[in-house]
């Protein structure tokens, strides 16, 4: 078993994994978070109250805690700061209204893809992941797009973290065909999502790249199969927004 680390609080760890708890559940009573957390009742009380206190939970009619918007405001205030976000809207929208289907902005974080924002599709039937998010890279054309352009050891390091368990019959499974893949979208310069991620789901994702040539983000194009393979379009027209995005991060770029 790892050793604690020197610096660590276990009281904020608590805390923080009791207001964790809170939200994927949607509600929950203190005993609940108690039994969760392998704390008594008690304990597991002022943890809450200190979270009510501070304006990250409140007590629902049911008496039971759930969480407020705080987390939600404090969370747009960081995706707020990715200039990005601002530069690309103008590029989503012309994206979502062209071909009337969902246009999604991410980015790479502790292994995993986090939506930061997206214009949505006015489709009935449309994609689906809100703001804040998050995906396994291997499963995501968000994710593929940017795994294959990163530097090795960093590549190296997200493979290493992926599970690559099956999310559909089509995901992919396997570092050695995760391998194979990246090959192909180094020479096509974009991903694809072949319902991998989800049933039905089909996602063409190309990356953008920062001013010091990092794959920092990428943009998709998303939506049912049976629509989205049809537009030919698609590609062309993605790279076309995601190189004219990078050559604004970064003059200097050869893209």
């Amino acid at each position: 078993m790892e050793d604690k680390k020197y610096y660590q609080i276990s009281s904020l760890e608590k805390g923080l994994k009791i207001l964790e708890a809170i939200v994927d559940n949607g509600q929950m009573t203190v005993t609940k978070a108690g039994q969760l957390l392998g704390i008594n009742r008690a304990s597991a009380h002022r943890f809450i109250a200190t979270l009510r206190d501070l304006g990250y939970v409140r007590r629902n009619p049911n008496g039971d805690y759930e969480a407020t918007f705080k987390l939600l405001e404090l969370g747009m205030i960081q995706a707020d700061k990715f200039e990005i976000r601002r530069l690309a809207k103008p590029a989503m929208r012309d994206l979502a209204s062209e071909f009337d289907e969902t246009v999604n902005l991410g980015i790479l974080d502790n292994h995993q893809v986090v939506y930061l924002d997206k214009v949505e599709s006015r489709e009935l039937l449309r994609m689906d992941s809100g703001v804040g998010t998050t995906s396994p890279p291997y499963a995501t054309g968000l994710g593929k797009a940017m795994a294959a352009f990163l530097p090795p050891k960093d590549y190296a390091e997200l493979v290493s973290c992926c599970s690559f368990d099956a999310m559909t019959p089509n995901t992919i499974t396997s570092a050695e065909e995760f391998d194979k893949e990246m090959k192909t979208i180094r020479r096509k310069g974009y991903a694809i999502d072949n319902e991998e991620l989800a049933r039905h789901l089909y996602c063409i994702a190309a990356p953008i790249f920062d001013y010091n040539g990092y794959p920092s983000y990428a943009m998709s194009v998303s939506g049912p199969a049976s629509r989205i393979k049809t537009m030919k379009d698609i590609p062309v027209r993605l790279l076309d927004a995601t190189r004219k995005l990078t050559r604004q991060l970064n003059p200097k770029s050869s893209v």
